[in-house]
């Protein structure tokens, strides 16, 4: 009878055994996702991307560009905060989720990723900048509207990034503030999050939301701000000498929130070794748009020029993609349908982006000609007495093209005029160009149904109230 037990005893050992190493296996071909993306980092600054001043300064960054897939064409859809995010959650472009404007509130019924991972079984995670709550910059975020998000230390938007640098931290009532400069505790708690995770069998899906290098620039860690003193910066040729002075000072600033963030990702892919699970873990760095600092005398976003729509966009999965550059245009509601294709997981629907994981990993060719670059209202830095326009516009390989309501309004063929100083749009020579553009550009409106109207059009469909900068009004 003993020796009957004992068998028995050794079958369920032997079965658990053989359960576990199932299990393990299944996890093991369910990728981790650690998203990781700043607030207006223009794509042409790094030192990969060749930008002087950041030339061996960004070594985590040009690290990472060289081990996992760069897509130098990457833009931000509808170059501006609250519209990017809905993109990225929802897979959807701006018109859609509706989501056109800083400062608006996302539907809670949408289907986003943070709930498509949580439904397929990963541990979802979310800490930093939200910044599509919509009922104040400052207010709690109840778990209704987190969009399946379960760890969860965020604050809706703040660019106070020092000491008062506020959060809620799940469902406590109370704001809590991060240590110092906060983009450093908050990846120090995000490599907490990490090596917890790395020991259980379950796969993670979290994103790290970084308020830098958004003005105010002159705010990063003294380290980092005496790198770059402001007589050494290095200007783009496209910004004119009566901003030269501005333009360097906020440079200076700009660049040392870069190499802090630099600093902060390459503490990030050491834990991902640390843990065991770089080769099983899609790691992506990007930004929600750019920032024009002074080149053709602008400043901040919502342009259709490449400062402010071309953001770094570097995903590195080695179990699945090599090391290499890929120069296909990919817009922002592409990014969460690509995702869950990398993560074999079922793309939703209602989702409008593309799927180009297989691009990413060499199954198949690149095949999108363009991506889709917006501005559906004006609004606050770049409102209507500012310049500011409604605009739909291409981003190719070879081409930037932006028509306004009056009709074509710039045209840059960014090989041979890289810093677009020279609009071709009413150029002869470059008329059969303009015509096959507009005519892509057409097709991609309809598409999308988009009758490309006033903005007032659609501040009226979703029934915003703007002040006179054509901005929805705030609670901080």
């Amino acid at each position: 009878m003993m020796l009957k037990l004992f068998e028995i005893r050794l079958h369920v050992a032997a079965a658990v055994i053989t359960l576990a190493s199932l299990c393990s296996a299944v996890a093991e071909q369910r990728p981790n996702l650690l998203f990781v993306f700043a607030d207006q980092w223009r794509g042409q600054a790094t030192g990969y991307a060749g930008d002087p001043n950041l030339l061996g300064k960004t070594p985590h960054l040009d690290r990472l560009a060289k081990e996992g897939v760069n897509l130098v064409n990457a833009v931000s859809t509808m170059p501006v905060c609250t519209p990017y995010r809905a993109s990225l959650l929802t897979g959807q472009y701006a018109l859609s989720h509706g989501l056109f404007m800083n400062d608006a509130p996302l539907n809670p019924e949408l289907t986003t990723i943070g709930k498509v991972y949580k439904a397929a079984g990963y541990d979802t995670a979310y800490v930093g900048k939200w910044h599509i709550d919509g009922h104040g910059r400052s207010a709690y975020i109840p778990e209704e509207r987190r969009h399946g998000f379960d760890y969860w230390k965020v604050l809706e938007c703040t660019h106070n990034y020092n000491n008062n640098s506020a959060y809620y931290a799940g469902n406590d009532l109370k704001k809590k503030k991060w240590e110092g400069y906060d983009a450093i505790a908050q990846t120090r708690d995000m490599q907490r999050y990490i090596i917890e995770h790395a020991q259980t069998q379950k796969p993670f899906m979290a994103v790290l939301s970084w308020g830098a290098p958004h003005d105010p620039y002159n705010t990063a860690p003294a380290k980092y701000k005496k790198q770059f003193p402001v007589s050494k910066i290095q200007l783009r040729p496209n910004v004119p000498a009566a901003n030269a002075k501005r333009a360097r000072k906020d440079l200076a600033g700009y660049y040392a929130h870069i190499i802090a963030l630099d600093e902060c990702l390459g503490d990030l892919m050491a834990t991902l070794d640390e843990a065991g699970i770089r080769d099983n873990t899609i790691l992506v760095f990007t930004s929600d748009h750019g920032d024009m600092l002074y080149s053709h005398s602008e400043q901040r976003k919502q342009q259709p020029y490449d400062e402010s729509t071309r953001v770094p966009l570097l995903v590195r999965y080695p179990a699945r993609c090599d090391g290499r550059e890929i120069d296909m245009p990919i817009g922002s509601p592409d990014i969460m349908p690509t995702l869950l294709g990398l993560s074999s997981l079922p793309i939703p629907e209602g989702v409008e982006g593309s799927d180009y994981s297989r691009v990413l990993t060499g199954e198949s060719e690149p095949s999108n000609d363009a991506a889709l670059i917006e501005c559906i209202t004006p609004f606050g830095s770049w409102h209507r007495g500012n310049g500011g326009r409604e605009y739909r516009g291409l981003r190719t390989r070879q081409y930037t093209y932006a028509r306004d309501l009056k009709g074509p309004w710039l045209l840059f063929d960014n090989k041979k005029d890289p810093y677009q100083t020279t609009n071709l749009v009413d150029s002869p020579d470059a008329e059969p160009v303009l015509k096959k553009l507009d005519a892509m550009l057409t097709q991609k409106l309809a598409e999308r149904s988009d009758e490309f109207m006033p903005g007032e059009a659609y501040i009226k469909k979703w029934g915003y109230k703007v002040d006179g900068r054509g901005t929805i009004p705030y609670i901080k």
